[in-house]
């Protein structure tokens, strides 16, 4: 279809003033959790940057479009964008779709999570669970999991941000409730660690 074809469709929408209206909507929101939270994600930095000196790992988790943003947060870590930087151990519970398709079909789909972790997991090690409700059992029982095997519980959420600010040492809720704006804010959140986790481990500031 055209460009004059849309336009004939919806005559009554600036397709630019939308493009514009989202854009502003996206800046403020980040804007709002940054000045909010940046305290904060600083400290966290430094107390992961600790943990992954002592060889410890960090395992990542989520559903839907989180599930994706799981996947992205893992090869950020291992496969640094800038060459210079050191790869560290982070692994998404994710990608394996028979192994969660095998526990949520012999158990549930709420220990799909929570399996994996008893497994791999050990003290020391970071969790980190990603959810634009922050209500997601699978999530909950994770991080619930996580603390009683003595990791660093971490937790990206919007709304209001559910169970899993009860269950994480450290919540960031994206103060929105646009699953849109909350994924692009946990993106900004994404970067913004990884490269203050960097810094933390003495590798220069560039970005």
């Amino acid at each position: 279809m055209s460009l004059e074809e849309h336009t004939e469709i919806f005559p009554q929408v600036n397709a630019r003033d939308s493009v514009m209206r989202k854009c502003r909507e996206s800046i403020e929101v980040k804007e709002r959790f940054f000045e909010l939270y940046a305290d904060q994600i600083a400290e966290l930095c430094g107390r992961m940057a600790d943990r992954f000196s002592a060889g410890n790992h960090l395992w990542v988790m989520g559903n839907g479009g989180s599930a994706c943003d799981a996947q992205h947060v893992a090869v950020e870590f291992v496969h640094p964008i800038i060459e210079k930087r050191r790869p560290l151990p982070a692994l998404d519970l994710v990608s394996q779709a028979p192994v969660l398709t095998a526990i949520a079909n012999d158990k549930d789909f709420a220990k799909v999570f929570v399996d994996q972790l008893k497994l791999w997991g050990k003290p020391g090690d970071m969790a980190l669970a990603l959810s634009t409700s922050g209500q997601s059992p699978n999530l909950v029982y994770a991080l619930q999991t996580a603390r009683k095997m003595e990791l660093l519980t971490i937790a990206f959420t919007g709304k209001d941000g559910g169970r899993l600010t009860e269950v994480a040492a450290y919540s960031f809720i994206v103060p929105s409730f646009s699953i849109h704006r909350i994924q692009e804010c946990h993106v900004a959140l994404l970067h913004i660690l990884w490269d203050l986790i960097h810094v933390a481990l003495g590798e220069e500031d560039v970005l």
